[in-house]
């Protein structure tokens, strides 16, 4: 049996589809303590119970091993910002972010989808983690759609649900791939378009993507949504989403064109050169982008990536 590498594993547990939450309780000093976790699961209803997984590496591991209560709140769409202070910024995180102090003094984070208040019922040794179990003592919930996460980024599921439009009488879905220090192209009389497909009706977007992507030989890992915009004159809605591509030479009629080539190139629209002049910026930044509107104008939701 082969040695397992753990970047790998990595990449490939991050392929199941997650919520994420801000784990929190109250150090020895009665210094409130927080961080980022997808490893959340619900355990049982009777009694009522849940866990999480704090990990060995977290500089508040020693507080959440021997807590006596902790609390989980699950983030909503829009509080990117907040998970990532909880998983990277090294000030004071509480005073960044809104929250509120449950009954046993530990902070929920305003704003979130759910929250859990819990008493410690059981601390489990399990590898370079422990797992964490809680009864839940009293807990919140409102309207809402959780942030998601997979595959190192988080994406918005009610966002990407406009992806698509029933009403339109053509929806076009493409794909701005990643690869080499460049953006895979297809080079037509028009000037350079992207990859894309029409998706029938009662076929999913990503579906169709990844058979068409498929039979151009791309090897690619789909990522969140970039880009959807209406052409109200011709009755198309567009929906573009990122991706990595691992096979560069195999894909037929496209060329990988390095983004520092961008500027002098000719597109078959401008929304095409718009779209691809702001995925090399947020490539370069790794701060990406859900644009919604049309295609002159319209807004952006942060879909920030993690490393």
């Amino acid at each position: 049996m082969s040695e397992i590498e753990p970047r790998e594993l990595r990449d490939a547990f991050g392929r199941f589809m997650t919520g994420v939450t801000v784990v929190t309780c109250l150090d020895e000093t009665r210094r409130p303590v927080g961080f980022t976790a997808n490893s959340f699961s619900s355990v049982s209803l009777s009694p009522p119970l849940l866990l999480v997984c704090p990990g060995k590496f977290l500089s508040s591991f020693k507080a959440f091993s021997a807590c006596k209560s902790f609390a989980v709140s699950v983030l909503s769409e829009g509080q990117e910002d907040i998970a990532n202070i909880f998983a990277g910024y090294k000030g004071d995180r509480f005073a960044r972010v809104d929250h509120a102090i449950n009954t046993s003094g530990v902070p929920v984070i305003d704003g979130a989808v759910a929250s859990f208040s819990c008493r410690t019922h059981q601390v489990m040794p399990a590898g370079d983690h422990v797992i964490l179990i809680g009864e839940v003592t009293e807990f919140s919930q409102s309207e809402g759609r959780g942030l998601g996460y997979a595959g190192g980024r988080f994406f918005s599921l009610g966002l990407e649900h406009k992806a698509r439009d029933p009403g339109a009488r053509k929806n076009i879905c493409g794909a701005l791939v990643e690869a080499d220090g460049g953006v895979l192209l297809k080079a037509s009389p028009e000037g350079y378009s992207l990859p894309e497909c029409v998706a029938p009706d009662r076929t999913s977007l990503r579906d169709c993507l990844r058979s068409e992507l498929q039979k151009l030989g791309m090897n690619v890992e789909l990522g969140p949504v970039f880009s959807v915009f209406d052409d109200q004159d011709q009755g198309t809605h567009f929906a573009y989403l990122l991706a990595r591509a691992a096979n560069v030479d195999a894909a037929a009629g496209c060329e990988c064109i390095p983004f520092s080539e961008l500027s002098g190139l000719r597109f078959n629209s401008p929304a095409t050169a718009r779209m691809v002049a702001r995925f090399a910026e947020e490539v370069r930044t790794r701060n990406f982008n859900l644009y919604l509107g049309n295609a002159v104008s319209g807004e952006t939701h942060r879909l920030q990536e993690r490393a």
